[in-house]
């Protein structure tokens, strides 16, 4: 492919968009920059944890087996995916740490919190009827941030040990080494590691303006409107995939593309990876298999959204945290309340 030939996905679609004078295959880096930087308000949830995650010691055998058996160890549990919470009758919310639960259950190294080991453990089996168990997603917002990404951090990790209790390579039973983080064939000693799956999400901007939709995949009765997204795929830089999904979805050319966070999503093993990126036309051709609507916002459209009857998604998603921080760079008297 020349320099100049359009991206090869768009070939493919057989819809090659007329390039520009600015943007013709040359990559972003080579072009002047033209959009504003927005810098994120801040962090964004499941992420800032004081936790260290200590991995000089996950090979550590006697210091693992010491930690293991230490009471001053602390266990965060799960049941199914969903967290052990205290303090849920009280509206206040908290990861339940607690001493090393009795019997035999798959369990990960999480690092030291006050230099405290900190470990997870899937009680899916056991009977665990003095503990509360609930959706993440659902105290996020009111959860300490500590606690959010502890607990989102050993969702992932025992969501991954779940799945791969089998080797890939000769299909025989796979051993936990390395505090969890490596699993281990038992048989032909191929070891895998925990992965974690990219995503880019993007608001798509041109002027005053952001572009959200709707994924068949969001409840009809929330009604809400949010920024695409999909996932990377091989030999695809994070610019490139950008690009591709806008178009893909909404059938709209995008050329500048700036970064703006990321955040890890342990629903189930997702790393998500924000940026704002300037549309070329405002045209919309929405892929009707995946995207239910799409439609042009202006900031008094997302501040008026109550009366419109649509919503934005929820609080704790990196593409809450775009919309907001786009509206708050809007001209004065523009800003969501």
């Amino acid at each position: 492919m020349s320099a100049a030939d359009p991206p090869l996905d768009y070939r493919l679609s057989g819809q090659v968009p007329q390039a520009s004078p600015k943007v013709a295959g040359a990559p972003a880096a080579c072009q002047p920059a033209t959009m504003h930087r927005i810098i994120p308000a801040r962090p964004n949830f499941y992420t800032g944890s004081s936790l260290n995650r200590a991995g000089h010691l996950r090979d550590d055998q006697a210091w693992m087996a010491d930690a293991w058996d230490n009471p001053a160890s602390q266990f965060v549990v799960f049941r199914q995916g969903r967290p052990g919470v205290s303090g849920l009758a009280q509206g206040t919310p908290r990861a339940h740490f607690m001493t090393r639960p009795a019997g035999n259950y798959p369990w990960v190294f999480l690092g030291l919190l006050d230099e405290a080991p900190v470990f997870a453990a899937d009680l899916s089996l056991a009977e665990t009827s003095e503990i509360d168990f609930t959706d993440l997603r659902s105290i996020t917002s009111i959860l300490p941030a500590d606690d959010a990404a502890i607990l989102a951090t050993g969702r992932a990790m025992l969501y991954w040990r779940a799945q791969n209790s089998f080797c890939a390579v000769c299909g025989a039973r796979n051993h936990p080494v390395r505090g969890g983080y490596v699993l281990r064939c038992e048989s032909c000693g191929a070891e895998h590691f925990p992965r974690s799956d990219p995503a880019v999400i993007m608001l798509v901007v041109k002027d005053h303006q952001v572009l959200l939709g709707q994924s068949h995949k969001f409840p009809v009765e929330r009604n809400f409107y949010s920024a695409l997204a999909g996932f990377v795929e091989p030999g695809e830089s994070l610019e490139d995939a950008v690009r591709r999904e806008v178009f893909e979805e909404v059938g709209i050319r995008v050329d500048e593309v700036a970064y703006h966070s990321s955040q890890p999503w342990p629903f189930p093993a997702s790393l998500m990876i924000g940026f704002y990126a300037q549309a070329l036309d405002e045209t919309i051709v929405l892929e009707a298999a995946e995207m239910r609507d799409a439609k042009w916002f202006t900031a008094e459209d997302i501040q008026n959204r109550k009366a419109a009857g649509f919503n934005l998604p929820p609080q704790d998603s990196i593409a809450r945290r775009l919309i907001e921080d786009w509206m708050a760079h809007q001209p004065p008297g523009n800003q969501e309340s």
